[in-house]
C-alpha cells in the first residue's frame, strides 16, 4: 500500500489526476487546492464546473483547517453515521476556487478507509473525490465497470482493491452556519 500511496502523491503533487478506491465508489482525484487539476477533472467528466465536487480530508483537524467554522453538529453526524457521509459546509478556505459552489459552500467527507486516510495524511491537503464516470452516465459499481475514457484520461490508476465491488455513494447533508440541516442524498 505504501508504494501505491507514494505513486499517487507523486502524480497529484504535479497537478495530475488519479483513479483510486475510496470509502464509497472508485473516484477520480487530484489536489483540491490546484485549480488547473480541478479543471482537468471537469473536462474529463465532461461536467460543467458549476456542479460542485466532493473533497476528502483525513481527519477532523484537516476539516477544521479548510472550513471557516465547523458546526458542532457536524462532529456528531460524522461519529454517528452508519455509512460514509459527506457534509456541505459554508465558507470553505484554502481550496481551489473552481471547487467552491456559487453559494460559497463545499462538500467535504472525512475519509473512513485506511488507504484514503494514509494518502491524504501523507499528502497533507484535501483531495478531490468524484465518481469515476462521464457526467450523466451511471456511477460504476466496481473497477471493471469504469469506462475506457476515464481509465485513459487519468495519469495514474491505483493498483488496489480492483476486484472489490463498491458500496454506494455517500449520504450528503448540508449544514448551514445558521443551524439549518438539510439532507441532500440519503
Amino acid at each position: 500500500m505504501t508504494e501505491e500511496i507514494n505513486k499517487a502523491i507523486e502524480v497529484i503533487s504535479k497537478g495530475g489526476l488519479i483513479l483510486y478506491p475510496t470509502d464509497t465508489v472508485w473516484g477520480i482525484g487530484c489536489d483540491a487546492a490546484n485549480e488547473e487539476a480541478v479543471d482537468k477533472i471537469y473536462s474529463l467528466k465532461k461536467r460543467p464546473d458549476t456542479k460542485a465536487m466532493i473533497c476528502l480530508v483525513a481527519n477532523d483537524g484537516m476539516l477544521e483547517r479548510h472550513v471557516e467554522k465547523v458546526p458542532e453538529v457536524a462532529y456528531d453526524i460524522i461519529d454517528l453515521a452508519s455509512k460514509p457521509t459527506t457534509i456541505i459546509y459554508d465558507n470553505p478556505k484554502g481550496i481551489a476556487k473552481n471547487l467552491i459552489a456559487e453559494d460559497n459552500t463545499l462538500a467535504i467527507r472525512v475519509a473512513s478507509d485506511k488507504f484514503c486516510q494514509y494518502l491524504i495524511n501523507k499528502f497533507g491537503k484535501p483531495i478531490v473525490s468524484t465518481s469515476a464516470n462521464i457526467s450523466g452516465e451511471p456511477t460504476p459499481v466496481g473497477f471493471n465497470k469504469i469506462s475506457e475514457a476515464i481509465l485513459k484520461g487519468v495519469d495514474y490508476v491505483v493498483n488496489l482493491d480492483r476486484e472489490k465491488t463498491n458500496g454506494s455513494s455517500s449520504s450528503i447533508i448540508k449544514l448551514g452556519n445558521d443551524g439549518t440541516v438539510k439532507v441532500i442524498r440519503e
